[in-house]
């Protein structure tokens, strides 16, 4: 997936209206209901940024995942999200990518180490939101 260089004049405002809802909600930490909304945005875009709201949305799948104690889906999900993440800059349309991939690593790796029988251990504050830059609205 190649991204056109004029992402850089892209801002928060330019989001699907979906996919702002559903940023929001996943901020909430309603993974359910920001799954819905980023899945509304992802079929309605048909640009290259379809892929974050796909990227975002596995993020929080996984954290439902989490609160469930289903390791195995998880787990699929986190490895699916830097599938789709990892194609972005830093930060795109005022979404801070790197921050996102950062906190959904270490949430992973965490995961891992606990193991499917230690997962109700999982410590919910990893549950990080994504972070916005509307300063450079």
């Amino acid at each position: 997936m190649e991204i056109p260089p004029d992402y850089q004049y892209k801002n928060y405002t330019h989001l699907h209206v979906n996919a702002i809802r559903g940023i929001e909600l996943f901020n909430q930490k309603d993974f359910f209901e920001a799954h819905e909304e980023l899945e509304l945005a992802w079929r309605a875009e048909l640009g290259w940024v379809r892929e974050l709201y796909r990227g975002i949305l596995q993020v929080g799948v996984a954290y439902y995942h989490i609160s469930k104690n289903n390791y195995a889906g998880a787990k699929k999900m986190f490895e699916r999200a830097f599938a789709w993440l990892n194609y972005y800059p830093a930060v795109c349309y005022g979404v801070d990518v790197d921050q996102l991939r950062e906190d959904a690593k270490f949430a992973y790796k965490t995961l891992l180490n606990l193991g499917a029988q230690q997962i109700e251990n999982f410590p919910p504050y990893l549950f990080k939101p994504v972070r916005i830059h509307k300063d450079e609205e």
